[in-house]
């Protein structure tokens, strides 16, 4: 099995929708994924299995050489870093910036009786260092910009060293410096070798990080397209994904993309 997941014919069903359909996908240690594709792909179902809170209809779904079914849970999950939106909104906005990092030790939001010890306290300091946000310890969380939140979730998401990370759609919501911003710090934390196995959802290839290696294309629950990030993010594959004809320009380590125009067209609106 492979070390971090192992999707073999995964299937997703509520009542008579099918999220994910025979979805079979491998991430190996060391790897950096991004999950791309448009809203209702499944992105955020498949993370949410890959972070071992929901079990598969049909397939085995291997996390960290465990079997979803066969695993104690709440065992695997410290072993996971997960940074979502519906885990945002469960932080107390009167909480202090560093206690929302240091509580993941415990896998806890919000602070209550129990005790850390000074590593703990250390490392949160440091994560919150790590990435430009270690001005912020003091403050509150809801008073942060929401640039400022993505950070400490992110650090919230390493507090435990876990073996793999996953983040759905860490940009969202982001202005465009608050966005670049982010991308650069995602980018740093891929390239180092000590970092987990990372898999990032997101609808977006502007907001593909440096350093990532691999893409899953998703489109209706199913796999488009799947493999090493500069073979198979390709414009057929993309438009294929998003039902449009698209073009894909690359720039250094950075990806956009846009409709294709028509020929003999300028872009422009038709004049009244």
């Amino acid at each position: 099995m492979s070390d971090v997941l192992e999707f073999a014919g995964v299937s997703v069903v509520r009542g008579h929708t099918t999220l994910l359909d025979d979805i079979t996908w491998e991430v190996e240690e060391g790897q950096r994924w991004v999950i791309l594709g448009p809203n209702g792909a499944g992105k955020t179902t498949l993370l949410q299995l890959a972070a071992g809170r929901m079990h598969p209809t049909r397939g085995v779904a291997g996390v960290l050489s465990e079997v979803l079914g066969a695993v104690d849970v709440f065992e695997l999950r410290p072993r996971i870093g997960l940074a979502s939106a519906a885990l945002a909104e469960r932080i107390p906005g009167d909480e202090i910036v560093h206690n929302v990092v240091v509580t993941a030790s415990y896998g806890v939001v919000g602070r209550w009786r129990e005790t850390y010890d000074q590593l703990d306290h250390v490392r949160a300091a440091e994560l919150l260092g790590a990435l430009g946000a270690d001005h912020l310890a003091d403050r509150t969380y809801g008073t942060l910009s929401e640039g400022e939140r993505k950070r400490v979730q992110i650090a919230r998401a390493l507090m435990t060293d876990p073996e793999l990370m996953l983040l759905d759609e860490p940009a969202a919501g982001l202005d465009l410096g608050g966005r670049e911003d982010l991308v650069r710090r995602l980018g740093v934390l891929a390239a180092d070798i000590e970092a987990p196995a990372l898999v990032l959802v997101t609808h977006h290839v502007e907001e593909i990080p440096p350093s990532f290696t691999d893409v899953l294309l998703l489109r209706e629950g199913r796999v488009v397209a799947q493999g090493p990030l500069e073979l198979t993010l390709t414009e057929e594959n993309l438009s294929a994904t998003f039902g449009m004809p698209l073009e894909l320009e690359r720039r250094g380590h950075r990806w956009a993309a846009r409709a294709r125009l028509d020929e003999g067209t300028s872009g422009a609106p038709p004049s009244s």
